[in-house]
């Protein structure tokens, strides 16, 4: 039986640096940013926000082909969008998660869908991969990068021209602050290692990518979109501020 749970709700900067497992870490950062920046102090984790359950939106478990794989403690959020029209009503949104679900388990092969959450353009989050939103979920958003991320996919086409409605930034924040391992900055960096060639960065190799990042700083793609990438600065700000209670 897959492990359900009912929490019903209603209702980010380019690429780092490339270098050898072995070898010396450095960041692609603006050298301005690391000279200047007084230290942080230690976030900690968020409350969990509200969560439209895979039984409330009825993913078709029938569907799903493979129990869930289950990985480290969340290090990296990686935001994605899913390419439909924005203009849709939020009360569609269950048949949309539906649409998703089989077009990444039949079309793509995959066991289940691939983000660990969704959120629509009213701000509702929805649970996605299955296996218990407060476990660490691997998923299949990030090639080379699934293990110890979640994987959070905006409902919409957020491409260039988009409008991002403050509601879904405010989200994507919650989300990531709840699910982010104790001690992870938001706005800092983390170095993580690919586990696939077809990713932007070699089988093996290191990558120094942000805490939170865009799919296309993984992989070779123009997900989130030139808007919904636009806000990854505002999404981490908004991250830390709720690690502190504020």
């Amino acid at each position: 039986m897959w492990p359900r749970r009912v929490v019903l709700g209603a209702a980010v900067l380019p690429l780092a640096l490339l270098v050898p497992r072995d070898s010396p870490v450095r960041l692609a950062l603006p050298v301005h940013a690391a000279a200047h920046e007084r230290p942080r102090p230690v976030p900690r984790g968020a409350a969990q926000p509200a969560i439209v359950s895979r039984a409330v939106w009825r993913a078709d478990e029938r569907l799903v082909r493979e129990p869930a794989v289950y990985t480290g403690p969340v290090r990296a959020v990686f935001i994605h969008h899913t390419g439909e029209s924005n203009d849709y009503d939020c009360a569609d949104v269950p048949r949309m998660l539906r649409a998703v679900e089989e077009s990444h388990i039949e079309g793509n092969g995959w066991d289940d869908i691939g983000y660990n959450f969704l959120v629509d353009r009213c701000g509702t989050i929805y649970e996605g991969r299955a296996g218990g939103i407060r476990r660490s979920v691997r998923g299949a958003h990030t090639t080379g990068f699934n293990a110890d991320s979640v994987g959070i996919a905006v409902l919409g086409n957020y491409g260039s021209g988009a409008t991002v409605p403050a509601v879904l930034v405010r989200a994507l924040a919650r989300v990531a602050a709840w699910k982010l391992m104790p001690g992870a900055d938001p706005r800092g960096t983390v170095r993580l290692v690919s586990t696939n060639d077809a990713s932007r960065f070699p089988k093996g190799a290191a990558a120094v990518l942000h805490v939170i990042s865009g799919h296309r700083d993984a992989y070779q793609t123009n997900c989130p979109g030139e808007a919904l990438y636009a806000e990854l600065p505002a999404i981490r700000a908004a991250t830390a501020a709720l690690r502190k209670g504020r």
